[in-house]
């Protein structure tokens, strides 16, 4: 027996009337504030906006997530001696004893392919490969000692994503628009976008809900076709036809929830409304042909560009440098925080390079995704910043773990790497962060942390922290504990170095 539910039974109708705020009196206010009667009781609902617990950094998220893991050696933390001894046999204190995996035996050292330069005033290396990024640098905040306890896709995924590398758990996105709502009250408030021609290993869950009430899951948009499925109305249903469905539609699940009590009726009356006002809008901010030529031309953005990569498996976007939809999906994440949304997450699959694969090969396949993200993710730091709205949004960037610094197949065909959970680099930028500046560093492998180690639970918590939110005060009570993204023991640092005076 669920005593929120009893709770609820137990309720009057007036009560319950009067506590959403859909009495006579709230219906005369959005009359004379001009709002229609759906605007108004949308602000009631559980997406509406929320105070923080303390005063924020950043109001809104944008999650640049590097699916499959994107080798820190080939991109950020170069390692000269690790190049010297490119081809020797691994020392045997990194794998006697330790689990990799796919790595069997004595490994050979892999150094770099590529050139670095160091750039910017904390001088951080960077691959030849990222020219343009390499040029707003200062903007960002490069961590080379980030460590996971997850050395398996999906586990990482969801570890990274939910707090736990179990299904089940409630996603970064859903915990903040559960603590913080959402200003759009005609868009998702958490929206996922997908690149790269293959879905994460972990699916659909890391950007679930889980046991989070299901308004806050994130909804998938596509830049091709209807931008979310089943959006459109059914044939011969014209625009009235179907605020009348759903006024008696909802008419009959009020009489449900006040019977009943359950909360995820109160769920399926706000979703059913928010898709009737995402019919409009969402058409409207998916469209970036309006933009500017030379914002598109920021981004390397294409309108009407027909991506193989969308959120459907297809391997053929692994091996095209010029798929866009990396590109158009940046470009429509400045639209979606620009117009209120709260926590918008991209998903680029294609990152996981094994070496037993054309698409898997670190030598030919790396500039190559390399190509596909630089001048997008550059630019969205350059347009978010000239647009005054940088300061207020967090950007987010980085994989579930790294890669090793031994080769995974010596004297196979192709060049790659195994996972790597003892150290790995990711960059944050923008809602509070300190740019221009490198935390963390790396043995002269970059195999083992030497200075400021980083947990998954000290950047969720630092994460929530910018947000205004208390990762230990936010919790969800479920099976007994109070819930939290940063565990039920509440681990995890705030990271005062990464944080802006």
């Amino acid at each position: 027996m669920d005593p929120r539910i009893e709770l609820l039974k137990a309720q009057t109708r007036r009560t319950f009337l009067g506590r959403t705020a859909l009495g006579l009196g709230a219906a005369a206010l959005a009359s004379l504030e001009g709002r229609t009667w759906a605007q108004d009781a949308a602000r009631t609902d559980a997406l509406a906006p929320k105070a923080p617990a303390f005063a924020p950094k950043a109001k809104n998220v944008i999650y640049l997530y590097m699916a499959g893991s994107p080798s820190q050696l080939d991109l950020f933390d170069y390692k000269p001696e690790l190049q010297k001894r490119d081809g020797e046999l691994c020392p045997k204190e990194f794998f006697e004893g330790k689990r990799f995996a796919f790595i069997r035996g004595q490994p050979n050292l892999l150094g770099t392919p590529f050139r670095f330069a160091q750039h910017g005033q904390s001088g951080a290396w960077i691959t030849e490969h990222l020219p343009r990024f390499a040029k707003v640098i200062d903007k960002v905040a490069l961590i080379r000692s980030m460590h996971t306890d997850q050395f398996n896709h999906a586990p990482a995924q969801l570890f990274l994503l939910t707090g736990t590398p179990v299904f089940g758990g409630a996603t970064l996105g859903s915990w903040v628009t559960y603590g913080l709502g959402s200003e759009a009250s005609d868009l998702p408030g958490f929206v996922v976008l997908v690149t790269g021609g293959k879905k994460p290993s972990a699916g659909k869950s890391i950007w679930g809900s889980g046991f989070l009430p299901t308004v806050y899951q994130g909804v998938q948009c596509r830049t091709n076709g209807d931008p979310v499925l089943f959006l459109s109305d059914p044939p011969g249903t014209d625009r009235i036809g179907r605020r009348q469905m759903l006024d008696a539609l909802a008419a009959l699940n009020r009489r449900t929830l006040e019977r009943d009590g359950d909360p995820e009726t109160e769920t399926r009356i706000q979703q059913y409304e928010l898709a009737y006002r995402m019919q409009v809008s969402v058409p409207d901010v998916m469209d970036i042909s309006k933009e500017p030529q030379e914002v598109l031309d920021l981004y390397g953005a294409r309108p009407g560009h027909r991506s193989v990569s969308d959120g459907a498996d297809d391997p053929r976007a692994v091996t095209q440098g010029n798929d866009a939809a990396f590109a158009n999906s940046c470009l429509l994440a400045r639209r979606l925080v620009e117009r209120g949304t709260r926590f918008v997450q991209i998903f680029d699959w294609g990152w996981d390079h094994h070496g037993v694969a054309p698409g898997e090969d670190i030598p030919n396949n790396l500039p190559l995704k390399c190509q596909q993200i630089d001048r997008a993710m550059s630019g969205l730091l350059i347009d978010l910043e000239r647009r005054g709205l940088l300061d207020e949004t967090l950007v987010v960037w980085g994989g579930e773990f790294g890669r090793t610094p031994m080769r995974q197949n010596a004297g196979a065909k192709f060049i790659g790497r195994d996972h790597h959970a003892d150290a790995y680099t990711m960059w944050l930028a923008g809602g509070g962060i300190e740019g221009g500046q490198v935390i963390g560093a790396t043995d002269e492998f970059g195999y083992s942390i030497t200075e400021d180690p980083i947990s998954v639970r000290d950047l969720q918590a630092t994460m929530l922290h910018l947000l205004g939110l208390d990762a230990w005060k936010l919790t969800y009570p479920y099976q007994g504990l109070n819930q939290r993204l940063i565990g039920p023991e509440g681990e995890g640092t705030i990271l005062e170095k990464l944080i802006r005076a």
